[in-house]
Formats: structure tokens, C-alpha cells, sequence
């Protein structure tokens, strides 16, 4: 049964640029605001034109009002058309008038034209009506008389909204566009200034697209803004930190190739030398002597790890409240049957104060546990473990350190004449206890002991005391 492969992936969607994003949103709520703040101000001032043109078409209801009278005849309009013509006169409306009796009989003027009576006590009322298969605006009047009674006529004037449509296109294009040209200098302006902003970035983008893999070197910042600033700076570090591990890890590499080449060449030449051999004896001797080379091969490895694995912590290490007290104390029980073993008085003392301090209980263990390992192998016959407030001590009643050379012996694979005489170690004892001394924030001393030995003192600044009945 055959089985389905899934099909492969279409390749993505460009993303758009940075440079667009910013624009439009820049742009785009920008601009609608501007639409809604030109709408409003357009129905103002459409408003307000609304009322002029209907004012002056009251103003002309009330020429024609003053020009009726009761006659003979009966009510009368005393214009003639063509003195009509000239007080409702307008160069692009046609206006239609009415001067009508209250029952809706005709005085004067178009026959048919009405338009919705005022109500309450209004006297003229505003409205759009249909006549002659146009629309017009049309205003009623009913005049009242000096005495307050309501005059026997009503005049209705209506006429086309020509003006008021062109006045509302010239006020919408006087409106939009000083702002759409505006809108389109700004964008323009915009657009430069983001691009010269984000010109930055790109060059970032391309001088790590150029960048080979084994270059971790800082790269060149623009710093023209606070953002492109933390951006570069946290590449730089980013590449600091890659170029720490990678450093680190080739270094460790060439450690392990060097240091490990000569105990090994060693372990195979005792094993050759005791398989051409038939005496039991020889054998044991040469399986002796190979465990004791492997004993020490492992020390230097547990040392190298110890020096790789505190690299690594230098960014990323976690401090936790350490009892120094209780640590110390545990560390000299482990200690104290190799100590038996070469005949080594181990102790202690200032052990009894309850002491807390912001540390790594694992760096701390692993400077008191190279720091006796050294007393061991090059100190005299008694080491002793101090604890005196924040200070933890190892002292022993060696030969001690010279001044002069207590500066190299903090480098790798450094031995002093004591480590060298003997054929132990690989000179990377103290250097650990720099390097943990170093990432604990605690100062580290070397000190002459009294009378004779050598006094090893680690200082903790980030210390908690606290009473033993705590």
C-alpha cells in the first residue's frame, strides 16, 4: 500500500518592508483622521451656508411682502414681472414666487407652487419641495400686520439649489484638497526620514550577510537612534559571547589533545611493556603503574571540564543562598581519607557561626576541593579550613609561593618549582579557583601563613550573617 508524501511547502509570502509598515501606519490613521475632521468641518459649513441662502430667500419673501396691499380690487401685488424679475434676481438659481390668499387662491405669481404651511406660532417655515420636476427650497410666509393680527396672504417663494450645490463642491474641494496635498508632501517627507532611519538596519543586514561564519568580531553601529543602538549592541554582544564559547571550546579541544597525548603514550608503553613480559610481578608493577597514570589523566580531565564548564557559566550563572559553614564542613569529611592516606593532619575551624552568602554551592565545592587537593600534594603535613565571617581559607605548612610567581601560578598550566620537582598535577588548580573566584564576584588572596605554608583566603562581598538560632 502505497502512502502518501506530503506536499512541499510554496514558497512564503514576501513580508513587507519595514519602511511600508511605518508609513502606513503613520499615513493611514493620519489621513483618516484628517477625512473626519474635513467631513465635519464640511457639514459646518454647509450648515452655515444653509442658513444665508435660506436668509436671504426670506429676505426676499419679505420685498415681495411689502409690496402687497389691499386695493379695490382686493389684495394686490403692486410690482410689475419686471420689477419682480429684478428683486429676485440671481445669476445661476431660478426662483419661482407665489403670493397666494389664505385659502390657497392665487394673488400672484406660479400657479401651483405650495410648500408646507408654518405651524404653532411661526410665522415663515423652511422646506424642499417638487415643482416643475425639480427640486427646490422653499420658505413660506405669512405676514402679520402692525396690530399682531395674521395678514390675509401668504407669500411662497421656492429656487433651485445650483448655488448650494456648487458652493458645497467648491467648500469640499477647498477642504480635501489643500489636505491631500499636504497628506501627499508629508508621506514624501515621511518616507525619506524612515528610510534614512532604517538605512542603519540595512546596512547591519548587509554587513552580516557579507560577514564570514568564523567572524565574530563586533560589526560597526550607526548609532542614530536609541533602538538601532540596542540593536547593534546586542549583535556585538550576542558575538561576544558566541566568540567566548567558541574560544573556550577550541581551547578546551586543544587542551585535551595536548595535555591527554602524554599520559596516554605513557598508559599504552606500560601496557606493551608488561604484555612482553611472563613474570606475574612485572605485571602487577605495570598495572599499578598504569591506574596510577589513569588516576591522573582523570584529574586533569575532571580539571578541564571544570575550566570549560566555568566559561560556559560566565553569562548565564545562578546564585542561591550557600551555607559556608555546612559546605566547608562537608567538603573536609570528604576529603579526609586521602588526607589519612599521605599522612595529612586535615581540619578545620569557625565552623560552628551559621554563615550565609549569595553563591553557587557547586563553584564554592569546587574551590575548596582544588584548593585542598593542591595543599595535598605540595602543602606540608597540616591543612586547615578557616572560616572567619565572609572569608573561606585554606592553609597549609608548605613551602609556600614565592610573591614573584604567584601571578603566573593563576594562569593555565603553570607550575610552581614544587609542582614541577614533584611530576604532579597540570598547573590548572589555582587557575580554576581564579576563574570561580572571579564569576562568584569574591576576591581571592594568597597570603604567607605563619610560620611557614601558604594561606589561600576567598572573600565573599554578597554575604548574608545570620544567627545560629535562626
Amino acid at each position: 500500500m502505497s502512502r502518501t508524501q506530503p506536499a512541499a511547502p510554496g514558497p512564503s509570502k514576501a513580508a513587507p518592508s519595514l519602511t511600508r509598515r511605518v508609513l502606513r501606519n503613520v499615513l493611514v490613521p493620519l489621513a483618516l483622521t484628517w477625512m473626519v475632521g474635513a467631513v465635519i468641518a464640511l457639514v459646518i459649513a454647509n450648515y452655515f451656508s444653509e442658513q444665508a441662502f435660506d436668509r436671504a430667500m426670506l429676505d426676499d419673501a419679505y420685498a415681495l411682502s411689502a409690496n402687497v396691499q389691499a386695493g379695490e380690487r382686493g389684495i394686490e401685488l403692486l410690482l410689475t414681472p419686471r420689477e419682480v424679475a429684478t428683486v429676485l434676481f440671481d445669476q445661476v438659481d431660478k426662483i419661482y414666487f407665489a403670493v397666494q390668499r389664505l385659502d390657497g387662491t392665487l394673488i400672484s405669481g406660479q400657479p401651483g407652487l405650495t410648500a408646507p404651511l408654518p405651524t404653532g406660532d411661526a410665522r415663515y417655515r423652511f422646506s424642499d419641495v417638487n415643482f416643475d420636476g425639480k427640486v427646490l427650497r422653499a420658505v413660506v410666509l405669512e405676514p402679520v400686520a402692525e396690530a399682531g393680527t395674521l395678514m390675509p396672504y401668504r407669500v411662497v417663494i421656492a429656487q433651485t439649489t445650483l448655488s448650494r450645490a456648487a458652493l458645497v463642491q467648491r467648500l469640499l474641494g477647498y477642504a480635501l484638497a489643500p489636505q491631500v496635498l499636504l497628506l501627499v508632501l508629508l508621506a514624501v517627507w515621511l518616507w525619506h526620514g524612515i528610510r534614512s532611519d532604517l538605512r542603519p538596519l540595512g546596512e547591519l543586514q548587509q554587513a552580516l550577510d557579507r560577514r564570514d561564519v568564523y567572524d565574530l568580531s563586533p560589526v560597526a553601529v550607526v548609532r542614530t537612534s536609541r533602538e538601532v543602538q540596542r540593536l547593534g549592541d546586542a549583535v556585538n554582544a550576542l558575538f561576544d559571547r558566541l566568540n567566548h564559547s567558541v574560544r573556550a571550546q577550541r581551547e578546551f579541544v586543544g587542551n585535551v589533545a595536548h595535555e591527554l597525548r602524554t599520559p596516554l603514550a605513557g598508559i599504552r608503553a606500560l601496557a606493551e611493556y608488561g604484555l612482553a613480559q611472563h613474570d606475574s610481578t612485572v605485571w602487577r608493577e605495570q598495572l599499578a603503574r598504569v591506574a596510577e597514570r589513569q588516576a591522573r589523566a582523570s584529574h586533569l580531565i575532571d580539571q578541564l571540564l571544570a575550566l570549560a564548564l566555568a566559561d560556559e557559566a560566565r553569562t548565564g550563572l545562578a546564585r542561591e543562598p550557600v551555607r559556608l559553614d555546612m559546605l566547608a564542613e562537608q567538603t573536609v569529611l570528604r576529603h579526609l581519607a586521602r588526607a589519612d592516606a599521605h599522612g595529612v593532619d586535615l581540619g578545620a575551624r569557625g565552623l560552628d557561626e551559621r554563615v550565609t552568602v549569595l553563591a553557587n554551592e557547586a563553584l564554592v565545592e569546587g574551590i575548596l576541593d582544588n584548593l585542598i587537593d593542591n595543599a595535598l600534594r605540595y602543602g606540608g603535613r597540616t591543612i586547615t579550613v578557616e572560616l572567619a565571617g565572609r572569608t573561606l581559607s585554606v592553609i597549609d605548612d608548605g613551602p609556600g609561593i614565592p610573591l614573584e610567581a604567584q601571578r603566573d601560578l593563576m594562569q593555565r598550566w603553570s607550575q610552581g618549582p614544587a609542582g614541577q620537582k614533584l611530576g604532579q598535577g597540570s598547573g590548572l588548580g589555582l587557575s580554576i579557583v581564579a576563574r570561580y573566584a572571579e564569576l562568584l564576584g569574591a576576591e581571592l588572596r594568597l597570603d604567607a601563613a605563619e610560620p611557614t605554608g601558604l594561606r589561600v583566603s576567598i572573600s565573599f562581598a554578597e554575604l548574608r550573617l545570620a544567627a545560629a538560632g535562626d
